[in-house]
């Protein structure tokens, strides 16, 4: 019988793909003189350059898929270190089963989708896709999670507040110095999880509320007026949207959410979404940009959807703008000290 241990070998795990160590200007550019979905990449590249050398535009990133776990992490931690990305939506596993995993010192595995299932069941490995993760290990996030909400005080939060409070640990504990949790505290980016009892979180605020009749909560409403807040702050905004999903939709919705609130807004000035869902069954991950502009919350203007894998598609965008892009007049914007104000 095989064990673990010959399916999670340190030859295999999964490398991140470092953006900074190549550029892909040349074969982007190139892009833009062919058709299809490469010319759709190129003007949407275009598209994301324009957002960062648009020194009044914030630009949201929203994260679903597993990403994380499929090597997109550097990529993101990078560009969040240049200043070209101010805030984060996503979903749970891409920000707390895969990257604050990560931070703890655990890994994902290259494996197959040709393998038994019940025999990784057996032997408590996770499967996603062709890549796999050690149950056991992502029981000690669930455990860490339960352990960071019992040290705080027992109120509603915010997600954005939470997963704070989960950069703090890691930067007093000396963990994760490559983390998308721990680099957004450092810079003050907000990550919003809107379904964030919908991961590992969720798990450990199971424990947390069981064990405690005092408890903290989620507040998924004050996700929504947080984000919001940071609309009628800054202003224009421009949408990097990788995957569908609920961060989509939650984007998205910002502008409508400040009109509710009698603040005037414009539509989000920039769009571009990297995916791979049809939108001809009706459902939020494909439908276009497009049709968003019909609900008030995209501008045609410069928008772009692309038709690809994601894995595809991001490490070629993300290397051009932070090689090519201009951005000299990009600076933190900090928007977690503007909310905790």
């Amino acid at each position: 019988m095989p064990t673990k241990a010959d399916f999670l070998k340190k030859d295999q795990m999964v490398e991140h793909i470092d953006i900074t160590k190549f550029n892909s200007k040349e074969i982007v550019e190139a892009m833009g003189r062919t058709a299809f979905q490469a010319r759709n990449l190129h003007r949407a590249a275009s598209i994301y350059k324009m957002m960062i050398e648009d020194d009044k535009c914030a630009v949201i990133l929203t994260l679903a898929g597993s990403l994380i776990s499929a090597g997109m992490k550097k990529i993101i931690v990078d560009l969040m270190k240049a200043n070209l990305i101010d805030v984060i939506v996503s979903t749970g596993a891409n920000i707390v089963d895969q990257d604050f995993f990560e931070a703890l010192g655990f890994r994902h595995y290259q494996g197959t989708q040709f393998v038994d299932d019940n025999e990784m069941r057996d032997l408590m490995i996770d499967r996603i896709y062709d890549t796999y993760i050690d149950e056991e290990e992502l029981r000690v996030c669930d455990n860490t999670i339960g352990e960071i909400a019992n040290s705080l005080e027992p109120r509603p939060y915010s997600s954005r507040e939470f997963i704070r409070e989960m950069g703090k640990w890691l930067v007093d504990n000396n963990l994760g110095n490559d983390s998308i949790v721990r680099t957004a505290y450092e810079k003050a980016i907000p990550i919003f999880v809107p379904a964030f009892s919908d991961c590992s979180a969720g798990f450990g605020f199971v424990m947390h509320q069981f064990n405690n009749e005092n408890h903290l909560s989620i507040d998924s409403a004050k996700d929504f007026l947080e984000i919001t807040k940071i609309k009628i702050e800054n202003g224009d905004t421009g949408i990097f949207m990788l995957a569908g999903g609920v961060p989509k939709n939650f984007t998205q919705d910002i502008v409508v959410a400040a009109e509710v609130l009698g603040k005037e807004v414009d539509m989000h000035k920039y769009a571009i979404q990297i995916t791979v869902a049809d939108e001809r069954d009706g459902a939020l991950s494909g439908s276009t940009l497009k049709e968003a502009s019909s609900w008030g919350k995209v501008e045609t203007t410069y928008e772009q959807m692309v038709y690809s894998e994601v894995t595809i598609a991001l490490p070629l965008i993300a290397s051009y703008i932070y090689h090519n892009a201009d951005r000299s007049k990009r600076k933190e914007l900090r928007f977690n000290d503007f909310l905790d104000k």
